[in-house]
């Protein structure tokens, strides 16, 4: 563990995973569609690709995306809501773990789809963003996708401001040897404009480190 209390854990106390769950039940009975990020992701991988929910909270993302047939390990630091996604899920696997230390969980760099959905990224411990995105690359395979969404500005985010802009988040990816494939405004993919108070941002571990032109070439897994 880092020693510093993740920003999530100020706001909730770490006992969260009951009424966070009840949220998004309350939301799938209104009729909203809260799957929104799995099918993102299923559309850059083919099914059985493996992807790691980093900051997976109840699980949520992680259920629907092995449901529709990918191989998914859930991360989180927040026991409560590991809790209620062990509960939903047994026979999927959950890790209790900081992102900041992943390499602590003998995690092989073998995932397709790195995922921090839900403003995992911006509700880190103050300073330990750059660390987690390196650690985070670090368990892609070459060609490796990592796929995040958070907000930009106090609308959307639970927090009177931003802790941080989208230049620091890609500048903290590149330090990581990720490269910006693409960004868009929603998870439903409206085009985004600088602005917006909401990114989701799609980084690409380099498919052959050594060559320059890597860049020029789709990744094999992606439609």
């Amino acid at each position: 563990m880092t020693g510093k209390q993740d920003r999530w854990a100020e706001l909730t106390g770490g006992q969260a995973g009951e009424q966070y769950a009840r949220r998004f039940a309350r939301l799938a009975e209104s009729g909203h569609d809260i799957h929104g990020e799995a099918a993102f992701c299923a559309a850059l991988v083919e099914p059985t690709a493996r992807v790691l929910d980093a900051g997976c909270g109840t699980g949520r993302i992680a259920i629907r995306l092995a449901e529709l047939g990918y191989c998914c390990t859930g991360v989180d630091i927040d026991a409560s809501m590991l809790a209620v996604a062990r509960r939903e899920a047994p026979a999927q696997e959950w890790l209790l773990g900081d992102l900041a230390r992943t390499d602590a969980l003998g995690l092989e760099p073998e995932f397709d789809v790195v995922l921090a959905a839900g403003n995992v990224i911006p509700l880190l411990a103050p300073g330990t963003e750059a660390a987690v995105i390196g650690q985070l690359s670090a368990v892609l395979r070459p060609g490796g996708l990592l796929v995040t969404g958070m907000g930009l500005d106090a609308a959307h985010l639970p927090l009177p401001e931003a802790p941080f802009g989208l230049a620091d988040f890609d500048r903290w990816c590149e330090q990581a040897g990720l490269t910006l494939r693409q960004r868009s405004a929603t998870w439903s993919g409206d085009p985004y404009v600088p602005g917006c108070g909401y990114a989701v941002s799609v980084h690409a571990r380099p498919d052959h480190p050594d060559d320059p032109d890597h860049l020029d070439r789709p990744d094999p897994g992606s439609r």
